[in-house]
């Protein structure tokens, strides 16, 4: 929907008031506060919006009067950064949402700015304070136990549609690249009924557009949709992260297949090389670059895309690369049983990446990644062959899983 449409939709809603789908906030501000409206009740309004059909909430509106009164010009970053971050940290687990700001004329004509909030229908129940609340008409309310526990039941079923095929809201499939998507199209089968089967496209509600799956493989820049979905590489000329040490910085953007070479490219361009002190001298690299990119393919393929706040880190430091991936481990997979058991957070990311045939030589294969359940063994295998220091899986703060591999010693003898 174009943002002329959009604004026409949102005209007519303010005329006729709140519903079920829709609620209008007036934004307060004293200096850099904002003091309305109060923290807890917007991330109530978000999680209720989450826990029933999904809906919009319009930041600039009187919700009383109906009057457009817009957000000054030099407080809308910090308002939309503010309903951003409740949305992560103030409701759990966090709701994923997308932000578009509007021009809307008041009653004087006068153009004005708000900020749309959509709330995607979750497929998880949210709490906020501890409380769970729904939306019920134009107002929230918050749920009685049995009601608590038909939905826990209901959603926990509804978890058989993976967030990697959910609907992205304000997509179409006129929204995806054609050359990107011929790579995963079979030629004897209508290209509509492909999408759907791979579930490179969703509907609902009479929608359709590009899923999840769709944004982060079929189009050039999912970051338009999905802010966190990149891979931020930095490289370190010291073990700490200082600015001042910085060396090298990059992005690594586009479709998931290129965040993947990109950030190996990254890692290649900056690792040293250490040398025998053997008769015919021979360069060793610093990491194994097979292993490095199975970590990269295993962050990018396995993050949680639902922590829209996070992103895929990968530092490299004089004596180690730290790769952080946002999520906890999927399924209650433990630590320890990385090595043995392969569990997928995202099936359809997974399957279509191992459709897809333009690996980079450093694996050893032409998929991009391999269902056998060999790439963390590899990763530490290889690793720990190269420096003599094996490479540790950590969890942070529950929610974000950090990989440590090693670098090999500048002078290596041989034995």
């Amino acid at each position: 929907m174009t943002k002329t449409d959009l604004a026409r939709e949102l005209l007519f809603h303010i005329r006729l008031g709140e519903d079920s789908s829709i609620e209008f906030k007036q934004v307060v501000c004293e200096g850099p506060r904002i003091i309305g409206p109060h923290k807890d009740k917007m991330a109530l309004e978000i999680a209720a919006f989450a826990n029933s059909q999904g809906g919009r909430i319009v930041l600039g509106v009187d919700d009383k009067t109906r009057e457009v009164l817009g957000i000054a010009d030099e407080q809308v970053a910090r308002v939309e950064e503010w309903v951003v971050t409740l949305s992560q940290q103030a409701i759990n687990p966090p709701v994923p949402l997308h932000t578009r700001l509007l021009q809307l004329p008041d009653r004087a004509g006068m153009a004005k700015t708000v900020i749309y909030v959509e709330i995607p229908r979750s497929i998880m129940v949210h709490a906020s304070n501890g409380r769970y609340y729904q939306r019920v008409g134009s107002t929230k309310q918050e749920m009685k136990p049995e009601v608590l526990m038909r939905l826990f039941q209901q959603r926990s079923q509804s978890r058989l549609i993976r967030f990697d095929e959910t609907l992205v809201p304000a997509t179409t499939l006129d929204d995806l690249d054609r050359s990107l998507l011929q790579r995963f199209l079979r030629a004897d089968t209508p290209e509509a009924d492909q999408l759907r089967k791979l579930h490179l496209s969703a509907s609902e509600h009479g929608q359709l557009g590009l899923s999840i799956s769709g944004v982060l493989l079929l189009t050039p820049n999912p970051t338009q949709w999905l802010g966190n979905a990149y891979v931020q590489c930095v490289c370190y000329s010291g073990t700490e992260r200082d600015a001042h040490d910085q060396l090298d910085a990059a992005d690594c953007t586009g479709p998931l297949d290129q965040q993947i070479n990109d950030a190996l490219a990254f890692v290649r361009r900056n690792m040293r090389l250490a040398a025998t002190k053997t008769i015919g001298r021979q360069d060793l690299p610093q990491y194994d670059l097979g292993a490095v990119f199975e970590a990269i393919v295993n962050a990018v393929a396995h993050r949680d895309y639902s922590m829209t706040g996070r992103r895929i880190r990968l530092h490299m430091f004089v004596d180690r690369l730290e790769l952080y991936s946002p999520g906890a481990l999927p399924n209650s997979l433990s630590l320890d049983g990385l090595m043995e058991n392969t569990v997928t957070r995202n099936e359809t990311i997974v399957n279509l990446l191992s459709r897809y045939y333009n690996a980079r030589e450093e694996a050893g294969r032409q998929a991009l990644i391999e269902r056998r359940g060999e790439g963390v063994p590899k990763i530490i295998k290889a690793s720990e062959a190269l420096s003599g220091k094996r490479p540790e899986y950590r969890l942070v703060d529950d929610d974000e899983l950090l990989l440590i591999i090693y670098a090999a010693s500048k002078d290596v003898q041989d034995e």
